[in-house]
């Protein structure tokens, strides 16, 4: 298991300081009991983020031609017809995975497709499960066409804890599902629009795994150009 990019700066900071921070106890009081426990909530604590930041070498297994690959490790938390305002302005089937602070944070391409449009927007920063958190928070735009002509919004979430969302997709590039489309640190949520009608291969509160769930089967009707 490798270490993701995104988190070396972090891990070697954390690490250096959790390194003096007991040393220093280490000298001033010896091995007690408050050197242990502290010495302990350290290790635990640079595990917990060094899980956090593992990156998983994954490739697609099936041919994912008119498949929506899930784009990031979670529990699904939405599956619904919502009028989306921001590129489509019109009616689009919903899917959105939430990841808790255990779940690999990267994201990946949930359809093969030319990269159409990508925009970063500023917001807040509220529980990424609320459904507002879809428009209200920090968040990331990515349109991807297929070559059917499907477009496929994808839009990477902050959280109460993400303070930082990292995009690679960029405009006018391929993007491809077992290429990472970016990252997002610390808790948070990918949401997914598709053309109304098509079939939804996942239920509420499943577990998915990124680049290795389908989560949709685009209808026939959207690969007519």
């Amino acid at each position: 298991m490798k270490i993701h990019r995104e988190g070396t700066g972090i891990l070697l900071s954390l690490f250096s300081f959790l390194f003096i921070a007991n040393l220093s106890i280490y000298y001033m009081i010896g091995k007690g009991l408050f050197f242990y426990i502290v010495l302990s909530v350290s290790c635990g604590l640079f595990l917990l983020i060094l899980n956090f930041f593992r990156s998983p070498s994954r490739r697609f297994p099936y041919d994912s031609e008119g498949l929506v690959i899930a784009p990031a490790d979670g529990t699904i938390v939405a599956i619904e017809e919502v009028v989306e305002n921001e590129y489509f302005n019109d009616k689009r089937l919903q899917v959105s995975v939430f990841m808790s602070l255990f779940n690999v944070h990267a994201n990946w391409f949930p359809v093969n497709g030319a990269v159409k449009h990508v925009f970063y927007h500023p917001g807040t920063f509220k529980a990424a499960y609320l459904p507002k958190s879809s428009v209200e928070n920090e968040h990331s735009t990515i349109v991807i066409q297929t070559r059917h002509g499907t477009e496929v919004l994808t839009r990477q979430i902050a959280g109460v804890l993400a303070r930082r969302i990292v995009t690679y997709a960029k405009e006018n590039e391929d993007g491809h599902v077992d290429e990472q489309m970016g990252f997002i640190k610390f808790g948070s949520r990918v949401d997914v629009f598709l053309p109304v009608g098509t079939e939804v291969l996942v239920e509420m509160d499943q577990k998915v795994t990124g680049n290795q769930t389908p989560i949709a089967r685009l209808h026939k009707i959207s690969y007519e150009i």
